[in-house]
C-alpha cells in the first residue's frame, strides 16, 4: 500500500460528515494494518458508500494487495523450508557421531595426526640425512604415517562404503603388529649408539648402499601393488577375511589380479622387508620374514576356503593361473 493512497484516505475522512468519521477512521487504520481488516470492512457495504462518493477518492488496487501478501507468504515459505533443510542432530545416524564406527570427529583427527606426523619426520629425515644416519629412523615413522593414511584414503575413494576409523589399520592388526614396529625402532637405535650394524658386518664396504637401494625399490613396488590392488578391487576389497558372501561379491581378476592372486597381501609382505632394509636391521629382518610369511600363509588358506565355496570350479581355475607373490606359498 502506498503512502500517496494513505494519504487520499485521509481527506477524504476529513471532509466527510462527522457521522461518518468513525467508519472512515477505521478504514485508514485497516489500510495500515493489512488486508484482513480491509476485507472485513468490505464485507459491509453501507461503511464502504461513505466514502466511495469523495471526489479526492481514487479506489485501492487489491491486486498489489494480493500480489504483495503472496509474496510475503513465499518468503515465508521460504524461511520455513530452509530451517526444515537443516537436519535435526538426533537425524543424524549414530554411527556418524563421536565414537561411531565411522565418527567424522575420529576420521579427522586421524587424518590430522598422520599428516602432522608425516609432515614432521619427513623434514626431520632430510635435515639429518646430510648430518647421521639416524635419519632412518625418522623415515620409518614417516613411511608408517603415509601407510596408513592410504589405506584409508584408497578405501574411501573406491569402497566407501568400508571408510570406517577402523580402515585407518591403527589399532586393528593387533598388539603383536605395534611390537614389531616397536622392535624395529628399537633395534636401529641400538645398533647406532654402539656402532653395530648388522648390515655392514656381512655387505662390503663398497657395496653398503646396495641394501638400502633395495630397501627402498621394495617400499616402492609393495606400497604401489597394495593401493593399486585395493583400488581395482574396489567394492570386492575387506580389510577382513569374509565369510559369507556379500550381495554383489564378484571374483577379481583382470587388471593386476590376473597376475598376482593376492596382490594386497603381496605388496605388503615386500613392503614390510623393504623398512627393514631401509633402517639397516639384520634382526628384525629375519623376524619379519618369518612373522609375516605365516601370517599370509594362514590368512591365504582361510580366505582361499572361502573363496571355493564363492565361486567354486571358477575360482580353482583362475588359482591355478595365478601366483600369489609371496616365496614358497603357492
Amino acid at each position: 500500500m502506498t503512502e500517496k493512497t494513505h494519504q487520499q484516505a485521509y481527506l477524504a475522512a476529513s471532509s466527510l460528515p462527522t457521522s461518518h468519521d468513525h467508519h472512515l477512521k477505521r478504514v485508514y487504520e485497516a489500510m495500515q494494518n493489512g488486508r484482513d481488516e480491509i476485507t472485513a470492512i468490505e464485507e459491509l457495504p453501507h461503511k464502504r458508500h461513505a466514502y466511495e462518493g469523495h471526489p479526492d477518492f481514487q479506489p485501492v488496487d487489491h491486486s498489489q494487495l494480493n500480489t504483495d501478501h503472496s509474496e510475503q507468504d513465499d518468503v515465508n515459505s521460504h524461511h520455513h523450508h530452509d530451517e526444515d533443510s537443516h537436519p535435526h542432530p538426533d537425524s543424524i545416524p549414530s554411527t556418524f557421531l563421536p565414537g561411531g564406527r565411522k565418527s567424522l570427529p575420529g576420521i579427522s583427527m586421524r587424518a590430522f595426526c598422520l599428516g602432522l606426523a608425516l609432515g614432521l619426520t619427513s623434514s626431520l629425515s632430510l635435515f639429518l640425512t646430510v648430518h647421521t644416519a639416524l635419519w632412518r629412523a625418522p623415515a620409518f615413522i614417516a613411511l608408517l604415517s603415509l601407510f596408513h593414511f592410504l589405506e584409508f584414503w584408497t578405501t574411501a575413494q573406491c569402497n566407501t562404503s568400508q571408510a570406517n576409523t577402523s580402515a585407518y589399520l591403527l589399532t586393528s592388526n593387533g598388539s603383536a603388529y605395534n611390537i614389531a614396529h616397536s622392535a624395529a625402532m628399537l633395534e636401529f637405535l641400538i645398533s647406532h649408539y654402539f656402532g653395530l650394524s648388522f648390515v655392514n658386518a656381512w655387505v662390503p664396504q663398497r657395496y653398503k648402499y646396495v641394501p638400502l637401494a633395495i630397501g627402498v625399490l621394495l617400499l616402492l613396488v609393495g606400497q604401489t601393488t597394495r593401493s593399486l590392488a585395493m583400488a581395482q578391487a574396489g567394492t570386492n576389497f575387506n580389510h577382513h577375511v569374509q565369510t559369507k558372501h556379500a550381495t554383489g561379491h564378484e571374483l577379481v581378476t583382470d587388471g593386476i589380479y590376473a597376475w598376482l592372486r593376492h596382490p594386497s597381501y603381496f605388496g605388503f609382505f615386500w613392503w614390510g622387508l623393504g623398512t627393514q632394509l631401509l633402517l639397516g636391521n639384520s634382526v628384525c629382518f629375519m623376524g619379519y620374514t618369518l612373522v609375516l610369511w605365516r601370517f599370509f600363509k594362514g590368512r591365504i588358506r582361510l580366505e582361499e576356503k572361502f573363496l571355493v565355496a564363492f565361486f567354486g570350479k571358477e575360482y580353482k581355475d583362475y588359482r591355478s593361473k595365478t601366483w600369489t607373490g609371496i616365496p614358497f606359498i603357492p
